[in-house]
C-alpha cells in the first residue's frame, strides 16, 4: 500500500508541471529520500506511469494515464453521473441550478437545471461562454486551481492594478469554501457557486445556485452556500476527489 500512495503522489506532482521535473525536484515535492524515488520512478516508467526525457533527463506522466483515461471517459458520461446531484440542489433550494466547465480563459456552461415551483428565475442559457474572471461559479473554479494557472489567467484578463485585489478576493473565496456575485453580469441577480475537484486535485467544473436578489437575507445565503458546499463535496467526492 505504502507504494500505491508514493506512486500517486509521483503523478499528483507531476500532472500540474508541463515540462516534467528533475529528481531533485521530485524528491522534493513529493518529500521522498532519493534512493526510494529512483526505485520508485524506475518501477513506474516500466509500466508506462512515468516517462523520462533522455535530453533534459527530466521526468513527466506517461502516456498510459491517457490511455486509461480514455477508456473511462468512454465509459463515463460526465454530465449524467453528476445531474442527480445537480436535481437534489435545484429541490432543496427551489432555485436554477448551473454547471460550469472551464476552458482555457473562458468557462462554458454545460448544464441548467430549472426549478419548476419558482416562476421568477434566471435563465443563462447552455453554451454560454463567460470570462473566467467574472461570475461566481468562474471565480470559485480559479480559486482552487493551481497559483500558476490562475495567475497565467488573470495577467490576461484583468489590468495590472486589479489582480491584487482579485488574488485577496480568491484567497477568501478559498478559505470560506464558496463564491458569490451580486448584479456581476446581470442587474438584479445573485449568485452562490463552489468548485468541482477530481481525483488529481484538478478543477474540473463549477456548480452554482443562480437567482433574483430581491427580498434577499443573510440567513438565505448561508443556506444557499451551505447546499452547495454539501453537493460539491459529494460531487468532487463521486469523481475521486477526497480532500
Amino acid at each position: 500500500m505504502q507504494s500505491i500512495d508514493r506512486a500517486m503522489t509521483v503523478a499528483k506532482v507531476l500532472v500540474t508541471t508541463d515540462n516534467g521535473l528533475s529528481i531533485t525536484d521530485l524528491s522534493k515535492q513529493c518529500e521522498l529520500p532519493l534512493s526510494t524515488l529512483h526505485r520508485l520512478l524506475k518501477a513506474m516508467i516500466k509500466q508506462g506511469m512515468v516517462q523520462q526525457d533522455e535530453r533534459t533527463k527530466s521526468y513527466s506522466l506517461g502516456t498510459v494515464w491517457l490511455e486509461y483515461g480514455l477508456k473511462i471517459y468512454d465509459q463515463i458520461d460526465y454530465v449524467s453521473k453528476i445531474r442527480p446531484e445537480l436535481e437534489r440542489l435545484m429541490r432543496e433550494v427551489d432555485e436554477s441550478v448551473y454547471l460550469s466547465k472551464p476552458l482555457g480563459m473562458e468557462a462554458l456552461i454545460i448544464e441548467r437545471i430549472d426549478s419548476e415551483n419558482n416562476p421568477i428565475r434566471i435563465h443563462d442559457q447552455l453554451g454560454l461562454r463567460i470570462p473566467m474572471h467574472i461570475g461566481a461559479a468562474n471565480k470559485a473554479m480559479l480559486a482552487y486551481m493551481p497559483t500558476s494557472q490562475s495567475k497565467e489567467i488573470l495577467s490576461t484578463l484583468l489590468p495590472k492594478e486589479e489582480i491584487r485585489e482579485m488574488k485577496a478576493a480568491l484567497k477568501e473565496i478559498k478559505n470560506q469554501g464558496y463564491s458569490t456575485s451580486h448584479g456581476e453580469r446581470t442587474e438584479g441577480t445573485f449568485s452562490v457557486a463552489v468548485a468541482i475537484l477530481n481525483h488529481f486535485e484538478e478543477v474540473v467544473g463549477a456548480i452554482s445556485i443562480g437567482f433574483v436578489s430581491f427580498n434577499l437575507t443573510e440567513d438565505r445565503i448561508e443556506f444557499l452556500a451551505e447546499k452547495a458546499i454539501e453537493t460539491g463535496k459529494r460531487i468532487s467526492g463521486t469523481l475521486g476527489y477526497h480532500g
